[in-house]
């Protein structure tokens, strides 16, 4: 099971993870219903390396991002699920409405996202810049939490 950590925390955590000479993986989003497609890319970033952290996306910035309606999880039930996977070794949440400022805090060794996200990657300078790679993942196809939204609401 996963810790959860603030930003100056996942930082330190991130400083020993190195001087134990361990590959550092981060990825983010919503997550807002978890399904097999978030959780098959959690354990593909996750074997990219030795460590995951998972940025979680805020209830204020998810509402932002998606509507007033959303999210369906609040933000700590939603940590809870992903830090119960097997795949995700550290979650910490961020309030703005992409990454890119904690990513420049952590400068993980490997940033990964969807291959939908593939033309923004919020970070890929950064990481870059420090020698770090950047990679999108395909997605399992089916799985799309507004997808699901929309077919359990027209039921």
């Amino acid at each position: 099971m996963g810790i959860f950590y603030n930003r100056p925390e996942l930082v330190q955590a991130r400083d020993e993870w190195r001087r134990n000479g361990k590959a550092v993986v981060f990825t983010n989003g919503c997550y807002d219903i978890l399904h097999p497609g978030h959780v098959r890319l959690l354990e593909k970033a996750r074997s990219l390396g030795d460590v995951l952290i998972l940025a979680l996306n805020t209830d204020a910035s998810v509402a932002r991002l998606k509507g007033p309606t959303r999210p369906l999880i609040p933000q700590t039930e939603r940590a809870q699920m992903a830090l119960a996977l097997e795949a995700v070794d550290a979650v910490t949440f961020f309030e703005e409405d992409t990454p890119r400022e904690l990513i420049a805090e952590v400068l993980p060794d490997i940033l990964i996202k969807g291959a939908d996200w593939a033309h923004f990657i919020a970070g890929r300078e950064e990481v870059e810049a420090a020698g770090g790679k950047v990679m999108a993942l395909a997605l399992e196809p089916g799985y799309s939490t507004t997808n699901i939204v929309e077919e359990l609401l027209a039921r």
